[in-house]
C-alpha cells in the first residue's frame, strides 16, 4: 500500500493555487498505524487541500504546535487500536487549553472510531473512508474559501 500511494501521491496532487484549505493530519500517541492516514492524507492533497502529515505516535504537545505553526483549517486524528482512541479526546482538550479550539476543525477517524464516539470527545468531522473523509473536510472549510 505505501509503496503505491508513492505513485499515485504525484498524481494526485493539486496545485499550490488550488489550496481550498490546510489540514494537520496524524496518528495518536500510543498507535503507530498509518496507511489509513496516508490514504487520507493522498486524497486530501488530490482535492486541493495542503496537508501537513506529521506522522504516527503524535502527542498533544505536537498536535498543537503544528496547528499553531500551519495555522491550519483542520486537525485529523487517526487511531486504529481502541486503546489510543481515547488519546483524541486529550489532544482535543490541549487544542482547547491552547485556546485553538474556534480556530480549528477536528475530524477523526479509524477501525474504531465512529460517529458517536466523534460526538461524545467533540469532534467536527467523522469519515470510516478517505473518500468520505474529503467530502467531510470540504464541508467543514465551505465558507472560508
Amino acid at each position: 500500500m505505501k509503496g503505491a500511494l508513492e505513485l499515485l501521491k504525484p498524481l494526485l496532487q493539486g496545485s499550490a493555487s488550488t489550496t481550498i484549505g490546510k489540514v494537520v493530519i496524524g496518528t495518536v500517541k500510543g498507535d503507530l498505524h498509518d496507511i489509513g492516514k496516508n490514504l487520507v492524507a493522498s486524497m486530501l492533497e488530490g482535492c486541493g487541500f495542503e496537508v501537513i502529515n506529521i506522522g504516527i505516535d503524535v502527542s498533544c504537545d505536537k498536535f498543537v504546535e503544528e496547528v499553531k505553526k500551519n495555522k491550519a483549517d483542520i486537525l485529523c486524528m487517526s487511531a486504529l487500536l481502541t486503546t489510543t482512541m481515547t488519546y483524541m479526546k486529550d489532544v482535543i482538550k490541549a487544542v482547547e487549553d491552547a485556546g485553538l479550539r474556534d480556530k480549528v476543525k477536528i475530524m477523526v477517524g479509524g477501525a474504531p472510531v465512529s460517529q458517536a464516539f466523534a460526538d461524545e470527545i467533540g469532534a467536527d468531522g467523522y469519515s470510516d473512508n478517505a473518500n468520505e473523509a474529503v467530502k467531510v473536510a470540504r464541508e467543514l472549510v465551505k465558507g472560508k474559501e
